[in-house]
């Protein structure tokens, strides 16, 4: 007979402990220990000494085996696992609600034609999957609706239907009946998310898991579930703006901290291939406070327009704003403004944002941040065709930033015809694209001197 046991388990780590402690022992977190009633399953004595025809063997006699990444139909998505989905792996797929994990999801599903898919969904009814399918406009006969909650009966139709894909949303609602604890405890996400990747791994059959997040941006559950999927992805974006990124956190099988860019509209998602356009706006006259900035995340490299407000303190204490950007950053930069320019910036409120909402954390970027606060201090228009890359040290030092190479080709792509870069890439740097000119700058002060000069000729 099993045996009622309670345990108490660490929400961040899952580390399981017999009683409550304050502060984990195994993560170093406070206060994130919950009880949970767990049923401990006898274990035979036949069982411990088992026998397995498994054994340990040399590298060099493993078969090698070609496998083939699946295209899932999705240019954005494919870029993010590294080429396409392989046979067999697990996905964890997390984001804020209403950010468009399911919508994402579903295209996925029904867009994958060549695919026998199988969407098991235990927050949504079949006719709510439904009339979400109706609306993003995709139809797709290989693609099973399955609403269920209960990981052996999910596992069972997994087994007779044999799908290619399967997709569950999400991990916070299934339980299995090995444990009593209820849908969404750190035991029974750690041990649903175990078992489908066993079944994964023995049959091949790829899986993608949608997971919660946190009100701390971490996805909902115990660590250890990061560490068991092979690909972890993360769907990020602002609910009050259309784009959504989907970036690459973990990944076996592909380089991470990849991205993809999604504009979100009635029909679903629609992929931004070229995320440069839809992030340079087009005035009819040049306007103060905006630069243009050379960005780079993960291997994609785009251009995007800097909005900079610098305006007269009307109250005691100045404001700093930041809208995408670390604003401990944004005031490191307006001190080495003040103490290497000479900008009396303890006067003035700054307000900083990036267009499309995006979250920016490329140090590369502080150039053109500096440019932006510059033009709108002295409320001068900077040159329109001027882009800038270079990071910013204390000492008022422009650092180059990193793949130079990479964001002096897209500047040049853009048609641009100057790029403001470190000093230091003068002797590194090959022979520029033709059609652009590279602007060497060593010094904060020797920016501030150089904008609008360029602006000017």
């Amino acid at each position: 007979m099993a045996k009622l046991k309670k345990s108490f388990f660490c929400r961040n780590c899952g580390y399981e402990s017999t009683k409550w402690v304050g502060r984990c022992p195994a993560c170093g977190e406070w206060n994130t220990f919950v009880e949970e009633v767990v049923t401990k399953e006898p274990t035979h004595p036949a069982h411990r000494s088992g026998r397995s025809d498994n054994r340990p063997i040399p590298v060099r006699e493993i078969e090698h085996q070609n496998f083939t990444r699946i295209d899932l139909g999705n240019g954005e998505v494919n870029r993010v696992l590294g080429g396409g989905l392989v046979p067999g792996s697990i996905i964890l797929l997390g984001g804020e609600p209403g950010i468009g994990k399911s919508t994402l999801s579903l295209q996925l599903a029904l867009k994958a034609t060549d695919l026998k898919t199988l969407y098991v969904s235990g927050e949504e009814s079949p006719h709510q999957i439904k009339m979400r399918a109706e609306r993003i406009g995709i139809s797709n006969d290989a693609c099973l609706v399955y609403s269920e909650t209960n990981l052996e009966n999910i596992l069972t139709q997994i087994s007779q239907q044999m799908p290619d894909l399967v997709i569950i949303d999400s991990i916070q609602t299934i339980h299995t009946d090995t444990i009593d604890s209820s849908p969404g405890s750190v035991s029974q996400i750690r041990e649903c998310a175990a078992l489908l990747q066993k079944y994964a791994k023995q049959n091949r059959t790829s899986i993608v898991i949608i997971g919660h997040i946190t009100k701390d941006g971490i996805i909902a559950g115990p660590k250890i579930l990061e560490h068991i999927v092979d690909v972890v992805l993360q769907f990020e974006g602002d609910n009050n703006n259309v784009y959504r990124i989907l970036r690459s956190i973990k990944n076996r099988f592909g380089a991470t901290f990849e991205i993809g860019v999604f504009e979100m509209k009635y029909e679903g998602l629609i992929e931004v291939s070229n995320p440069s356009e839809i992030l340079l706006s087009h005035y009819d006259e040049p306007l103060s406070g905006i630069a243009v900035g050379a960005a780079v995340d993960g291997a994609r490299s785009y251009l995007i327009e800097t909005q900079a407000l610098v305006s007269t303190a009307a109250y005691g204490t100045p404001q700093r704003s930041a809208t995408g950007f670390d604003s401990r950053r944004l005031n490191m930069l307006l001190a080495v403004l003040e103490k290497r320019v000479g900008l009396k910036m303890y006067q003035k409120d700054v307000f900083l944002n990036f267009a499309g909402g995006f979250k920016i954390n490329d140090t590369g970027l502080d150039a053109g941040i500096i440019a932006a606060i510059l033009s709108s201090y002295f409320d001068r228009p900077l040159d329109p065709k001027c882009c800038y890359a270079g990071e910013v040290g204390l000492s008022g030092e422009i650092r180059p930033a990193t793949r130079s190479e990479q964001r002096i080709s897209e500047a040049a792509r853009l048609g641009f015809h100057r790029i403001v870069v470190s000093g230091y890439l003068r002797k590194t740097l090959p022979n520029p694209p033709k059609g652009i000119e590279i602007i060497y700058v060593n010094k904060l002060d020797e920016l501030a001197r150089i904008l609008f000069r360029s602006a000017e000729s």
